[in-house]
């Protein structure tokens, strides 16, 4: 078991490594999900967002694109496993994903990324902002 502190994390690259985790059968826990960052432009971000949501056809058929942070993770992850085979289904099976930190995790060692954090990025806390969620003050 693998408790991942995603401040500061770039999505992509956090998604990718774990990704591998979870096909090398590793459980992962992902908390301060809102923290993590997306690089590049934040109006280029945030328009391909809310077109991705656009595009995606009648809302009972899908496809579904997530609003909320903690979902936009494990989204993102999906995309990096073979979600359609039953390997990919089990590895996906085994992430889970948190906003904030908690108190099951209080106790228990995080680990810290150490990517690099660029000058140009957007927190998906902002980015679902965009995206129409509301916070609890």
């Amino acid at each position: 078991m693998r408790v991942i502190d995603a401040t500061d994390a770039p999505l992509g690259r956090l998604s990718s490594v774990v990704a591998k985790m979870l096909l090398n059968g590793e459980e992962v826990f992902i908390v301060n999900a809102e923290n993590a960052i997306i690089n590049g432009n934040k109006k280029e971000i945030i328009k391909r967002y809310i077109e991705q949501r656009r595009i995606g056809g009648m809302k009972r058929k899908g496809p579904y694109f997530p609003r909320l942070p903690h979902m936009i993770v494990k989204r993102t992850i999906r995309g990096m496993l073979k979600y359609q085979k039953p390997k990919g289904r089990k590895a996906y099976k085994r992430l889970k994903v948190f906003i904030g930190l908690p108190k099951e995790f209080a106790d228990k060692q995080i680990e810290k990324t150490n990517f690099k954090k660029s000058t140009n990025y957007i927190t998906l806390k902002e980015l679902s902002e965009y995206l129409g969620v509301k916070w609890q003050k």
